[in-house]
């Protein structure tokens, strides 16, 4: 019980899609001959096994993006379930992935970032001559969500307040003659923050018939668009005035 909650935890809070927590968990308990019932949101799990009065409920309140982390807890799984692992040797090797930090250090996910949304703004018919703003903003945007996630636990208003940065940044690169189109500028540095593996996700709940967490991801993602989109809105407001 405590590996299949432990395995189940770490992919819930890195990102992975709530059937496949389930599907994970369920197979391991299986591989030892278990029969186990879960249920998985995106805010707790609940276990138990057959057979037994002892059910377990885990709460989960922060959760992030980590594909490495839902990948190395799958090669532990596949390991163990093959009976390539023992018990000890699998919760062992799930205590390190949990304990274990982001692969990447911060100045690396802001400069990526940051180039990203040069990139989009490429994508977008966007002048070469603005992929530095758009390079400066997307950085300005990435590193004021970073930094408002850790003050604050209200996630919707770090991004809202990353949003009205990179919306300033925006107005103040064009204004000094940075920058040509502001607009073009803004969508593109505003890309990495929104949250397409959560749309994603909530899409692939609702298909593989998990209503409750896909609609639950879909509310999520649908305000953190909106804390996007009012943080620039904020800025053109502020701009104008």
């Amino acid at each position: 019980m405590d590996i299949c909650l432990l395995a189940g935890r770490i992919m819930l809070q890195n990102g992975a899609e709530t059937y496949r927590v389930e599907d994970t968990m369920i197979r391991m308990a299986n591989a030892r001959g278990v029969d186990a019932q879960s249920f998985v949101t995106p805010t707790g799990i609940i276990f138990s096994i057959d057979g037994e009065d002892k059910t377990r409920l885990i709460r989960v309140s922060e959760r992030a993006i980590d594909l490495q982390k839902i990948t190395r807890v799958n090669t532990v799984s596949r390991a163990f379930c093959s009976d390539k692992l023992s018990i000890e040797e699998a919760y062992e090797k799930l205590t390190e992935i949990a304990a274990s930090r982001h692969a990447y250090p911060i100045w690396l996910q802001i400069v990526t970032a940051a180039l990203a949304s040069g990139c989009f703004l490429i994508m977008f018919n966007g002048p070469w001559s603005d992929f530095a703003s758009a390079f400066v903003c997307g950085a300005i945007g990435f590193s004021c969500a970073l930094y408002f996630h850790r003050l604050t636990r209200f996630k919707f208003f770090a991004e809202f307040l990353a949003a009205l940065a990179l919306g300033l940044a925006s107005f103040v690169l064009v204004r000094i003659g940075a920058g040509q189109s502001q607009s073009t500028i803004i969508i593109g540095s505003v890309m990495p923050l929104v949250p397409g593996v959560l749309i994603t996700n909530a899409v692939r709940d609702l298909m593989a018939g998990h209503l409750v967490s896909g609609m639950s991801k879909g509310i999520e993602a649908l305000l953190t668009a909106l804390a996007i989109g009012g943080g620039i809105a904020a800025s053109l407001f502020l701009v104008a005035s």
